[in-house]
């Protein structure tokens, strides 16, 4: 059913759903468009339409071939919509989905239009602050890159911090630091999980995270609740990817870096990323399993312990209690952990990979095949063992003696 977006646009259909909103493909005096309208919490809350108004130079400001445009901000009764160029495609995440991991040209080819993206936002003082595959859109339309990969569009811009500044306290109130953080906990920067203003940085982070699940099909440290994930980002180094040239490695590992100040700025990453694609090229998607907790081994045998439950990386919904969104996004608020919090508890729950058909060491499933090969070992010992004393037995007695009679009345010789 068609619907009205203040007096410009036409909403005919919805293209799909996310954490903020829901987005639908709508017509304008220029012709079809994207129209992403915001929850109805958000809208009828004053103070974020405020911020939303202040925030629409800056929107509208940023023009670049792999940004998804915004035309126009509408805000209209209980309507609070941005009107986007319609991109002819589909989202990276669902590429994955189908794919479940990319060929390493084509994974390399995607981040760096993404990092081109980045690099003109930040140019504009702008931090995209949710980079993750639901934000990116692929042009199905456009010309095939490296890999076969089509073009790549950054959206959402600028809707994580609207949702995320912090309310202003009542009249005559100091206003209260924000204790709460908002994001995709599988992409989010330490500094953010420590309370640290986000910087440009963190889209970097966000991005090495995306190629990385790029090439693996997972991420490197999600998996399980919310609250390990994000500690995880702070108390865990990533774990290497076997079969990726080195120097992409690093580049990955060099922008995962746990301090700042230590990435790559966008445009540098961009570079760097072109500059690998030669020696990628024709090189297949990397045979590596997802960890324990992401990956279903087969049902256990009866004389097998049963492994850990499998833990899947879980669909938070922005507001406690709603109901989760149909395409998979993660985006969360939550309380920011404490320090003693992320100092703990952190040994084993990296999320390591693991050859085809293995399991990861430590993990449950690794811990109960060791246990019941080591019950085959001592089941094999004890039957050697019996074997080697009975066979012991039979050595000792095979002299010129005779071996005493087995029966326990020995006959006594009669005196003549």
């Amino acid at each position: 059913m068609a619907r009205k977006i203040g007096s410009r646009y036409t909403a005919h259909q919805i293209l799909g759903r996310g954490s903020a909103g829901t987005v639908w493909l709508g017509e304008g005096p220029d012709g079809p468009v994207a129209v992403k309208l915001l929850r109805e919490d958000l809208a009828s809350d004053q103070e974020l339409v405020g911020r939303f108004v202040q925030e629409r130079s800056a929107l509208l400001g940023l023009d670049h071939p792999h940004v998804v445009s915004v035309r126009d901000l509408v805000v209209d009764g209980n309507d609070l919509a941005l009107v986007m160029d319609l991109v002819r495609g589909t989202d990276l995440r669902t590429r994955l989905d189908r794919e479940r991991r990319l060929a390493p040209e084509a994974a390399v080819a995607i981040v760096a239009d993404v990092a081109d993206a980045l690099a003109a936002a930040h140019a504009a003082g702008v931090v995209h602050r949710d980079v993750k595959p639901e934000n990116v859109l692929l042009d199905m339309q456009g010309p095939l890159g490296p890999g076969g990969a089509h073009p790549a569009l950054l959206t959402d811009f600028g809707v994580a911090k609207l949702i995320d500044t912090p309310r202003r306290a009542s009249a005559g109130r100091a206003s209260a630091p924000t204790t709460r953080i908002i994001g995709t906990p599988d992409y989010l920067a330490p500094e953010i999980v420590e309370g640290l203003p986000p910087r440009a940085a963190v889209d970097i982070y966000a991005l090495a995270t995306v190629l990385y699940e790029l090439l693996a099909g997972f991420t490197p440290f999600g998996g399980g609740h919310p609250g390990a994930v994000l500690r995880r980002h702070v108390t865990e180094t990533v774990v290497p990817l076997p079969g990726i040239p080195d120097e992409l490695w690093q580049l990955i590992v060099q922008c995962l870096a746990k301090a700042p100040a230590s990435r790559l700025r966008a445009s540098e990453l961009s570079v760097r990323l072109r500059d690998l694609l030669p020696m990628l090229a024709g090189m297949p998607p990397l045979d590596v399993d997802e960890p324990d907790d992401a990956d279903p081994d087969p049902e256990p045998s009866s004389d097998e312990p049963a492994a850990d439950p499998v833990r899947r990386r879980g669909v938070v919904p922005l507001v406690p209690g709603s109901a989760t969104d149909s395409n998979r996004d993660t985006h969360t608020s939550m309380r920011v952990p404490g320090p003693d919090e992320l100092a703990g508890g952190a040994l084993g729950t990296a999320r390591v990979p693991r050859p085809a058909g293995g399991h990861r060491p430590g993990s449950a499933r690794h811990r109960a095949e060791a246990a019941r090969k080591r019950r085959l070992v001592l089941s094999v010992s004890a039957v050697a063992l019996a074997a080697a004393v009975g066979l012991g037995g039979w050595l000792a007695f095979s002299g010129d003696e005779a071996p005493p009679p087995q029966d326990s009345k020995q006959s006594v010789p009669r005196k003549p």
